[in-house]
């Protein structure tokens, strides 16, 4: 008799919960990371598992922002310098103490690309309530450019739609 009780009243909350998230709407939410200086947002529903950076293996005859692959337990992992990519040049020097900070972030397995990028640092998750304003992709932004972001502090936050940057040919065509 209890169990059911329990049960029932399980079925209430979920109810409520499923309810409220109708109405309030579903809102954007980010993994915030830096690269290079700059400051940028993946979507969480895009983006996959983060790893620490250590090496990859090199590739020869491949572009300058395509550092390699990597064994990311237990897949095989292409690793793309996110900065070297975006700038179209070779990826930049890092001290030691860049090293520790920068991970992998993997584009997430819906996308179906195995794919990790090189970011410089972890900055957290934001959703839309940190940012007091938004604009559009700057003008001749590359079309995997979401909208741009602007927090409390004045940082500019732009925004990667990883689904768009894993089918834009130029990312597809790794060779030199």
């Amino acid at each position: 008799m209890a169990n059911r009780e329990a049960l029932r009243e399980l079925q209430s909350r979920l109810a409520d919960r499923l309810q409220a998230a109708r109405t309030e709407g579903v809102q954007a939410s980010w993994l915030a990371v830096e690269s290079a200086g700059a400051r940028y947002l993946f979507p969480l529903a895009q983006s996959g598992e983060i790893f620490p950076f250590s090496s990859a293996q090199r590739v020869p005859y491949t572009q300058g922002w395509f550092l390699g692959v990597a064994n990311l337990r237990g897949g095989l992992y292409g690793v793309v310098d996110l900065a070297g990519f975006i700038a179209g040049a070779a990826p930049m020097h890092r001290n030691e103490s860049g090293r520790a900070e920068s991970r992998l972030v993997a584009l997430g397995p819906a996308l179906e690309v195995n794919c990790a990028l090189l970011i410089d640092r972890l900055a957290g998750l934001r959703n839309l309530d940190a940012f007091t304003s938004s604009s559009e992709p700057p003008e001749g932004s590359p079309d995997y450019f979401g909208g741009g972001y602007t927090d409390a502090s004045g940082a500019y936050w732009q925004e990667i739609n990883l689904q768009a940057l894993s089918q834009q040919p130029q990312f597809l065509s790794i060779s030199a």
